[in-house]
């Protein structure tokens, strides 16, 4: 194996870790200590996190909640160029701008599809368990130095609007990693089998829609509680997915998950505690409403939420 998914989180733990320093050394931040501690801990998870004791790496977690929680994460002052000169550098590259942003599904579709079994001295050039997310980081790479092609400029910017984009979105860029382990707690407590036993004892499971639309119901539900579908996941798949679609429809587990994750990612859309994809860019636009994303996205969350039902009911 050439290209591993263990390249990408160090490669993540890198940026944050530069992002960190850029933030020490920026004595106009109010608040550049403990932001740069912040950003500081959460590069080590990601450098270094596997090598750590377990108990540690919560201590680091614990501590990262308390500097958040007390409001130690701020936004430094960052130099942008002046309105009139971003004006005509939009105007140069007119649609020129979406190609660095195509560029990621683009390359992350044929490594997932077309390089996936490629070998190279018999080792598999991707790392064939993360294929898909490796093809991603690639493709990052990719719209990077296609970015620094176009806009003439240099690798140094790009960290300089990395640190931006990460203060602008905050301790909001920890959830998804955060509410994913909070799932596996959930799962560990018993709370799927809370949801199993409640899900039988007062809905008749006994016709299959019923059980198909519990559980992709349910598996938006919970990403809208918990804000992220990796959260729900174990708990619904262990609560009704397993036990009722596999166990008693004999469902096929790869249609399952596939349409159950999909139907968590539609209560991503309707939730603010999806802060980073619902909360964040309202705020980085400046909408009056902060909650205005999510009323966007409802019809389509709805939807495409009916027609999963529909999906895994004929699919399973």
């Amino acid at each position: 194996m050439i290209l591993s998914i263990q390249y990408l989180y160090w490669l993540a733990g890198i940026i944050l870790a530069i992002t960190a320093i850029m933030t020490f050394a920026d004595r106009q931040h109010p608040k550049r200590w403990t932001t740069g501690v912040f950003w500081a801990l959460f590069s080590l998870v990601f450098l270094v996190g596997d090598l750590l004791p377990p108990a540690w790496v919560g201590v680091g977690v614990l501590v990262m909640a308390v500097i958040a929680g007390t409001g130690g994460v701020g936004l430094g002052k960052h130099g942008e160029l002046p309105a009139e000169k971003r004006q005509a550098s939009a105007l140069r590259l007119k649609n020129k701008l979406f190609i660095p942003a195509l560029a990621i599904p683009l390359v992350t579709v044929i490594g997932s599809v077309v390089v996936k079994d490629l070998h190279i001295g018999g080792l598999p050039l991707l790392d064939p368990k993360n294929t898909t997310f490796v093809s991603l980081g690639v493709g990052c790479l990719v719209s990077l130095a296609l970015a620094c092609w176009l806009t003439r400029d240099t690798p140094v910017q790009s960290m300089r609007e990395s640190r931006r984009l990460t203060e602008a979105l905050g301790w909001a860029m920890v959830l998804p990693q955060m509410l994913a382990m909070l799932g596996l707690l959930f799962n560990d407590a018993g709370v799927g089998k809370a949801v199993a036993h409640l899900t039988t004892a007062y809905i008749n499971m006994d016709f299959r829609f019923v059980a198909v639309t519990v559980y992709v119901v349910g598996m938006a539900l919970f990403t809208i509680i918990m804000g992220n579908g990796f959260a729900a996941f174990p708990v619904m798949t262990g609560g009704v997915g397993v036990p009722i679609l596999v166990g008693q429809y004999d469902a096929n587990p790869a249609v399952m998950a596939a349409i159950g994750m999909f139907s968590g990612y539609c209560g991503t859309l309707m939730t603010p505690m999806a802060a980073n994809f619902n909360i964040v860019p309202a705020a980085l636009l400046n909408l009056p409403d902060k909650n205005s994303v999510i009323k966007a996205q409802i019809p389509t969350a709805l939807s495409l939420l009916a027609v999963n039902i529909m999906l895994l009911y004929i699919l399973m």
